[in-house]
């Protein structure tokens, strides 16, 4: 990479070819190509909001490859570290079209070229060189080789001095049993400095209901900020500090795959910017609400300037409506 990035993150991105109606997916004749991919949507949201930012991963010699390739570049993400694997292929997937909810995907990833991406010196020395590395719950479950990379570079970006964030990205699909997923996934989680659950997924994982319980099964494993995603309920942040809530965006929501990666992307561009703790859980509420007005898993990620304007928009009506700050504890 030519100059050493503020973020790199790394994973698996897929074709995804969307219904155009709304029958089940058995039913659908006709489908709109995109990408997919929670590390790409979290690389592409910083790269929107004006960060440098490295991409490592390996796709296919085919046109899904070329097309990731190409759309990643064309947002600004750096793809010197993305890899052309010759003897396999890039994954895809199919998306149903729903009128509310989660939409149903189905994937087609197993033998994809990213399933074989391995531990490299270049990956050492990209990784080593960012001020701060985002990991998902996702690439380790693809295989041996891509856990075994996950664990690699969380142990070298620590060694480096940058922070490391960590959404879990539950996909039970993809892991052999629930208790293989529950340790792996909480031991890189214990690993990192801020931990990014969402309610349903952080249950999972800790047994724990409230968010706050979730929170504390995390930093009492050495985490140091725990940012619970609650939907419509907006987010809670705790840490040794206390904790602080911030509501959700009221938005008209038409898709709502890709928010968590929305938010991951606002908290993190927000901490490395250096701002405080409550605009931060606000600004990533934001964007994650942002990201679920258009179709596409990272079709919504707002720019800087659609940010700024969106927050302005919501400082006003929050003062409007007597509305006060988002309330802070310690409990």
């Amino acid at each position: 990479m030519p100059e050493a990035p503020d973020v790199v993150t790394f994973g698996e991105i897929m074709a995804m070819f969307v219904a155009t109606d709304h029958r089940p997916l058995s039913e659908v004749d006709h489908f709109e190509q995109r990408l997919a991919g929670a590390e790409m949507n979290v690389a592409v949201g910083l790269a929107r909001l004006g960060h440098r930012v490295g991409y490592l991963g390996q796709v296919g010699p085919d046109p899904f490859g070329t097309r990731a390739r190409e759309t990643l570049a064309g947002e600004g993400v750096d793809v010197s570290a993305l890899r052309t694997e010759p003897s396999a292929p890039t994954g895809f997937q199919l998306k149903n079209r729903v009128h509310s909810g989660d939409p149903t995907v189905v994937y087609f990833r197993r033998g994809s070229a990213a399933s074989s991406l391995g531990w490299s010196p270049s990956a050492h020395e990209v990784i080593g060189a960012a001020r701060h590395l985002h990991v998902t719950g996702i690439f380790p479950a693809l295989s041996a080789e891509t856990r075994d990379f996950t664990f690699r570079a969380i142990a070298t970006a620590r060694a480096a001095g940058a922070t490391v964030s960590f959404d879990p990205n539950l996909r039970p699909s993809l892991w052999r049993d629930s208790s293989e997923m529950t340790t792996v996934v909480n031991d890189l989680a214990a690993r990192a400095d801020w931990v990014l659950p969402g309610l349903a997924e952080g249950r999972t994982l800790t047994g724990a209901t409230s968010a706050e319980r979730i929170a504390d099964f995390y930093l009492d494993r050495g985490v140091s900020q725990v940012v619970v995603k609650l939907g419509t309920d907006g987010a809670l942040l705790r840490s040794r500090d206390g904790t602080l809530r911030a509501p959700a965006f009221p938005v008209r929501a038409v898709d709502t795959v890709g928010a968590g990666d929305g938010f991951a992307a606002g908290w993190i561009s927000a901490r490395l910017e250096g701002v405080e703790q409550q605009r931060a859980l606000r600004r990533a509420c934001a964007v994650g609400a942002i990201t679920t007005t258009s179709e596409g898993d990272m079709d919504g990620l707002p720019s800087r300037v659609h940010l700024d304007t969106v927050l302005a928009e919501g400082e006003t009506a929050r003062q409007a409506n007597g509305a006060g700050r988002a309330t802070t504890s310690s409990a």
